[in-house]
């Protein structure tokens, strides 16, 4: 089986954001969503559902961002 760095996508209450993809990166979404279906034997029939949980992971994994955000939190809160 294939290692992604998605798990199974959680079933929550959408928002509607609309925004435009390039072919290329959809076609990516497509080919990733079949792949992570395979391996965790649930179906995606909606490839865009991938994008938040990319985005929830890209952001969690990001230590210039933890870094950046801690920093900006610790100033807000000597501020008070």
């Amino acid at each position: 089986m294939t290692k992604l760095k998605l798990g199974p996508i959680e079933d929550d209450k959408p928002v509607k954001v609309t925004l435009e993809l390039p072919a290329r990166l959809h076609r990516d979404l497509v080919a990733y969503a079949e792949i992570l279906g395979r391996g965790t034997g649930q179906a995606l029939t909606d490839p865009t559902r991938l994008i938040v949980p990319m985005l929830e992971r890209f952001i969690a994994t990001d230590r210039g961002f933890a870094k950046a955000r801690k920093t900006s939190l610790s100033r807000e809160q000597s501020r008070h």
